[in-house]
């Protein structure tokens, strides 16, 4: 059963669909830098408050998932999805959900992130207020209004700034209740593989996106410095762990230097691997690298706590 024939459209639609939806897949650069600043929160004050990790790890993927639908409902809309395209099957471009069905989860799920960011800056005060409207306003910003980030050479920097730094420190000042340069560190060295996660899926997507009008990183750097960034991201995100460590006053981040050999390894996947469809296990790996990062600086967080 599709939703693409009735007025039911989000009733009616399987939840395998739904599921396809939210990219699974993608969920996980919500989740790394929620985990990574409640670690660097827990190193710094040895206790670990549940109830504002939950609602920052909420918060977080509802972001990611509005981003995920109002990116799949627009791109239909507009042309950019079709049914040649290399990447994975989109729900609204096949006609598994209906488009509004699809719009109206993405404004759900941004009504709630509003609702836990109102919670937030309760809990955080003004500052919070700053984190929650901004990431709000950029996950929407991201495939809607007259210049969708999406469309221009900003997206990886939008995803360094707000899945890396912004979401770190967010978590972090909601358990800590201030800022730390530690905290910034972590979330950039986090932002980095988020960043190659969505400088492949442009590289893989450079010819329909020129085509449509897109003016991505991908296009203006061309593949060759494509591919030589995308290993900056990997290898910088590895090394950073020395810059993380220096602002902890701890050995422990330095346990991300373990995930170099991996990153050398996407890194020549990468260089290797012609444009198409074949991308799409790359861009997998490289946010399972994301996870494997992460999880290497949260236990170099926890030494010792």
């Amino acid at each position: 059963m599709t939703a693409g024939n009735g007025p039911a459209g989000a009733a009616t639609a399987p939840a395998a669909a739904w599921w396809l939806a939210i990219r699974p897949k993608t969920l996980t650069m919500a989740i790394v830098p929620v985990f990574t600043g409640a670690a660097a929160a827990l190193s710094v004050t040895g206790s670990f408050a549940l109830p504002q990790f939950l609602l920052a790890l909420s918060a977080a993927l509802a972001i990611q998932i509005g981003t995920n639908l109002f990116n799949d409902w627009r791109d239909a809309r507009t042309g950019l999805d079709t049914a040649d395209r290399l990447g994975p099957t989109r729900v609204t471009a096949s006609g598994l959900i209906a488009p509004d069905a699809v719009k109206r989860m993405a404004y759900a799920a941004f009504l709630y992130a509003a609702a836990a960011g109102a919670l937030a800056v309760a809990i955080g005060g003004p500052p919070m207020a700053v984190i929650a409207a901004t990431s709000i306003v950029a996950g929407y910003c991201y495939s809607r209004g007259p210049w969708p980030i999406s469309d221009s050479p900003f997206g990886e920097v939008f995803v360094l700034a707000f899945f890396g730094g912004v979401a770190v420190l967010g978590t972090y000042w909601l358990m800590v209740g201030t800022w730390s340069l530690a905290a910034i560190a972590c979330g950039l060295q986090i932002g980095l593989p988020a960043a190659a996660v969505l400088l492949v899926n442009n590289h893989r997507d450079r010819e329909g996106d020129a085509a449509s009008g897109r003016r991505t990183l991908a296009i203006l750097l061309g593949p060759d410095a494509t591919r030589r960034l995308y290993r900056l991201f990997l290898v910088g995100a590895c090394l950073f762990g020395i810059v993380v460590a220096l602002a902890t006053g701890s050995f422990g981040p330095l346990a991300t230097l373990a995930a170099l050999p991996l990153a050398l390894s996407l890194s020549r996947d990468m260089a290797a691997q012609p444009i198409g469809r074949d991308l799409n296990a790359i861009l997998a790996r490289t946010a399972q690298f994301q996870a494997v990062l992460g999880g290497l600086l949260v236990v170099g967080l926890l030494i010792g706590v």
